[in-house]
Order: structure tokens, then sequence, then C-alpha cells
């Protein structure tokens, strides 16, 4: 009898390693370097990054909370910390991203607010906020003294809440470029709106914001709102957006630098974008769009859980959006095997064409509550990927904030790749409203944010 329980409990620990061992055959990705940004644990989450392509080896990463930058002028090899991005007239600032313009000017784009109103539902008691961008001349090192708004409300009974901005740059040879666009969720009491706004001096003033959507959506930040706001420019000067609503990814684009926006309308139809997930405060799918500026190709990403668990999936349109291919894995791990794969972000690389997804994968622990940072790339216009392991230490999120999004580009083969990582460990305090920094809470939420390279050039 002992002999048969030894061999039960023996196949049985064989079962559950299976998970573990695919994770360790993941090859490595190549000549890849991890860096932590932020040494010490706190409150640190949603990041972005930018590659220069004026100078590729100036790259900028960005991230919460509040708004934080740090640059390497070395391709990614070194990261120092640049001060004064932060604005100094608001409580909290955050929901960050970046980009370079074709002066090869960094960027920061951030909400900043004093205080929310009803929990998710931003816009009942909102106070004070605004979308804000600060520009830096140097690669990252200095940023300006001052922000610029793009859009601003002061604290009026009934105002809108302004919400998860993303900065585009057109950085195509069209009679646009050089144009600026920041898109986002205007949170009013009855809806969702999801607007944009364009700057045609660098990024110096704004235009009004105008509506994009079909429709408004719902006014909870939650499933059947207007969110996700995600951009690329073509080589045209043609600006292609895409968000989430209704269980559908939305599209839209505008052919004369961002005056005018053809109907938006559904392109591809999703299970539902926000999902819970074990050990996780918040999760979502929202969508990224970027081109191949050579063939002109889309693609788009998002995750959702129509298997089960929670896939990532990309689609491709060669027609400039008109059609979109059938949603194909990123993730290489078997169907319905209950693994989470979550928080992609997209990047296509302008000078080889190949496309790359940045995710937390789970597919290694059996009991499906810790992730490695996983970074896929294709190189045959999205059919397949081929997944490495960007990080190989699993760690848990301990049901703390980790954010709405991570963050990926590249640029001529080298991939940079920016997330959260090593929250709080569980029993640990958290907050509860979204952003709040770190002396609302009785202990620090406990996250780093990390930034990862990796390296596909072929004799580097």
């Amino acid at each position: 009898m002992k002999l048969l329980y030894s061999l039960a409990v023996a196949s049985l620990s064989t079962l559950l390693m299976v998970p573990l061992l695919l994770a360790q055959e993941l090859p490595k990705a190549p000549k890849a370097e991890v860096f932590a940004l932020t040494p010490e644990p706190g409150y640190f989450t949603e990041p972005g990054v930018a590659v220069n392509p004026s100078d590729p080896k100036q790259v900028v990463a960005v991230f919460q909370d509040n708004a934080h930058a740090a640059y390497s002028w070395d391709s990614g090899h070194s990261w120092t910390m640049a001060e004064g991005v932060a604005p100094s007239n608001y409580r909290v600032s955050g929901d960050v991203s970046a980009v370079f313009d074709n002066q090869g000017h960094a960027l920061i784009c951030y909400i900043a607010f004093d205080g929310l109103g009803t929990f998710n539902y931003w816009a009942r008691g909102a106070t004070r906020n605004g979308i804000f961008v600060r520009r830096s001349l140097d690669g990252g090192k200095t940023w300006e003294p001052e922000h610029i708004a793009v859009a601003e409300q002061t604290s009026t009974p009934g105002i809108p809440f302004e919400d998860k901005p993303y900065i585009i740059a057109d950085q195509s040879k069209s009679k646009y470029a050089g144009n600026l666009y920041v898109g986002w969720t205007r949170w009013r009491l009855a809806d969702s709106q999801m607007v944009i706004s364009r700057s045609t001096d660098d990024g110096q003033t704004w235009s009004a914001p105008i509506e994009i959507d079909a429709h408004p959506g719902l006014p909870r930040d939650d499933n059947g709102a207007a969110e996700g706001f995600d951009g690329t420019v073509g080589p045209d000067g043609t600006l292609y957006v895409i968000w989430s609503q209704d269980d559908d990814l939305m599209f839209t684009s505008s052919r004369d630098g961002g005056k005018t926006f053809a109907h938006a309308r559904p392109i591809i139809h999703t299970a539902p974008i926000m999902f819970a997930i074990d050990t996780l405060d918040r999760a979502n799918g929202f969508p990224q769009i970027a081109i191949d500026p050579k063939s002109n190709r889309l693609y788009a990403t998002w995750s959702d859980y129509r298997n089960g668990d929670l896939d990532i999936f990309v689609s491709s349109s060669s027609d400039g959006g008109k059609h979109w291919s059938t949603a194909a894995r990123v993730n290489n791990d078997p169907v319905h095997n209950g693994a989470e794969q979550f928080f992609q972000w997209l990047a296509v690389d302008p000078v080889d064409g190949s496309v790359n997804v940045l995710f937390y994968d789970r597919r290694g622990d059996p009991t499906n509550k810790k992730q490695i940072v996983v970074l896929a790339r294709s190189t045959d216009m999205g059919r397949s990927f081929t997944n490495y392991a960007w990080t190989t230490d699993p760690f848990e999120a301990g049901g703390v904030f980790f954010g709405d999004y991570s963050g990926l580009a590249a640029y001529g083969g080298r991939v940079y790749g920016v997330w959260t990582e090593q929250p709080t460990p569980p029993g640990a305090e958290v907050g509860q409203e979204k952003n709040q920094p770190p002396s609302s809470f009785v202990k620090p939420r406990g996250t780093v944010v990390k930034v990862g390279t990796a390296d596909f050039r072929q004799g580097s």
C-alpha cells in the first residue's frame, strides 16, 4: 500500500510540474537585460517606454505615481532617473505615456487631479483635473519646468473627469509630419466619450478636444465604457485609432491631420474587456494598434477570455483597417490549460517589421497565481509567434493594484519593455482608490517598475 501511495504522489507531483517545465522550456529573450527603475518598492505602476528614431540610443521610460521618467542614452544598457517631471500644482499625477516627436524631443503625457469622485464613477463629485504634457529637449535628461494643458477642468459642479490618455507622434514624411495627438476617455455624469486633441506646434498648444466615438459609452469605469485609447500613424500621415467599447474593438481614422475622423465602427468582437484575475486588484484587455510603415499593414492586440482562461490575441489589416484577419493567439501554451496571459502591449519595429508583444504569463504556475514576463515576436506578419521568457523568477501580485497596462517599444531589432513587479506581500494593507499617492495608504503598495531589453540583431 505504501508503494502505491508513493507512486500516486510521485505521479501527481509530475503532473503538477508539467506547466512549470513548459515555462522553463521557453527560450530566454536574446541578450536580455533587466533593470529596476525603482529599487525601493513603492506605489509605482502603469509604465510606458519610447525610442527616439532620430537617435535610437535615446530611450525614455515613464511610470506613475506621481509622474516619473527615466532615460537612457546608450540603448538601454544604463538608466538614470530624471527630476522635475511630476506637476507641483496637483496632488496626484499618473496614467502616463511617452513619445519622441520628429524633432527628437521627448514628451510625457499624464492626467493630474486633486481628488477622485465616486469609486469607478469618476465624474460624480470630480474635482479639478486635466490632461497635460511636459517636454524634454535633451533626450529625457531634463524636462521643461512648466507642463502644458491639453484639456483642464476647474473645480465646479458637474465637471467631467479626464482619464487614461495616450500620446502619439506623426514621424512620417507627410504634410502632417510633426503633429502630436492625445486621445482619452472623458467621464461624464451620464456617459463616457472618446475624445482627441491635436498639436501642430510641437506640443505647445492643443486644439479643443473632439468626440470620435460613434456613440457615448457607459459612465462607469467598467465594461461598456469607451476606454483604452491607442493610435498609430501611417507613412502618408493617416492617423489610425482604436479603443474598447461594448465588447468590441472600435476603430476610426483621420486623413486630414486629426481635424476630422471617419465614423467609428466595431472591427473585432471580444469577450468583456474588464475581468477578474486571481491576486490582482484590477485587470483589463484594452487594445493597442501599430503599423509596419514599409508594408502599411496594421496590427491590433488585446486580451480576453473567450477560451475560458485569458489569452493574448492579434489581428491584422492590409487595407487600412477595412478588413481584419481572424484573431490569432500570441501566447503559444495549450488552449484551455487554465493559465492566464494578460496586460499585453504591442510594438511593431519600423525597421525590420517584426511584431512584438509583451505580456504577463502564468503558464508555469499550477495554481495560476504567479507570473513571469514574456516577450512574443513574429516575423511572418503576425501569423505565428515565438514566445521568449524575459524574466524567469515567477512573482505573485498579492491582490494589489498593478495598473491598467505595461509598455513596449522596438527599433532596429532592439526591443524595450517596461512592467510592474514585486508587489506587496500577502497580508499587507492596500489602498482602495485608483491612482492615490503613497500617503493615502497605511503601507506602501510595494511595487517596483522594471525595464527589460532584448536584442534580435544578427551579430550584435
